[in-house]
């Protein structure tokens, strides 16, 4: 009897100390894109939402409605709150902070988050075809003035931001301003207000995959912040 006691009591008191994680993939991707960090996370303890939304279908108003609001009513009541996102994500957190309340919000880690826009967008939006594969979403994500990234002001949450300074499309990277990870300059991932910001050498497309930034998105919901980041040459 006391051995199931303490059992109890031990599955109760880890249960009490979880909290949920929100996954959100980025622009024209699906909830397969994270499921390495869902893994990963499950493993560590967390209950993950990791459900998926119609990026190329609305606004980036409509989609942070769309994605959050669901995903929150999946996560176990009074259990705190965190997101984890990858590009467009992260704007969608912002966008849905900018006029509601979460409050059980405890961390955010943002992926490649286009928080200054990306100067992709400014160079190819008009093109044909645009628009068919991204979106009303993906025309507001530029630098200019459709930009939504830049009017959402200031974090007022605990946010982290991991930016990558790799690229495989060179083609994308000369359209972009000093560092980059092939979609988003390491400058335009960076938040007033944020926490915490660190760069690592990872792109844009595979960066939520990466074991390593995995391990710093663990360490970051478990610990608020980042371990220190070994310099690879």
């Amino acid at each position: 009897m006391k051995i199931y006691t303490v059992a109890f009591l031990l599955v109760f008191s880890m249960t009490s100390q979880a909290s949920c994680v929100v996954l959100l993939h980025g622009l024209a991707r699906t909830s397969s894109s994270m499921e390495d960090l869902e893994k990963a996370l499950v493993h560590e303890g967390f209950s993950v939402v990791n459900e998926g939304y119609p990026s190329r279908e609305h606004s980036i108003e409509t989609l942070a409605d769309l994605a959050i609001r669901p995903a929150l009513k999946l996560c176990p009541e009074n259990m705190a709150v965190n997101f984890v996102t990858h590009s467009l994500g992260g704007i969608l957190v912002r966008q849905y902070l900018s006029n509601q309340d979460i409050k059980n919000l405890n961390q955010v880690v943002m992926l490649g988050p286009p928080n200054g826009g990306s100067e992709v967008v400014d160079k190819f939006k008009d093109l044909p075809g645009f628009h068919f594969i991204n979106g009303d979403a993906g025309l507001q994500l530029g630098t200019g003035p459709l930009s939504i990234p830049k009017t959402l002001g200031r974090a007022n949450f605990d946010v982290g931001i991991i930016a990558g300074t790799r690229s495989i499309n060179w083609i994308l990277s000369s359209l972009i301003p000093k560092v980059d990870d092939g979609k988003v300059s390491v400058q335009n991932t960076k938040l007033e207000g944020m926490n915490q910001h660190i760069e690592m050498p990872v792109t844009h497309t595979f960066m939520m995959s990466n074991q390593k930034v995995i391990n710093q998105v663990i360490h970051y919901l478990n610990h608020g912040s980042f371990e220190p980041v070994i310099s690879e040459g």
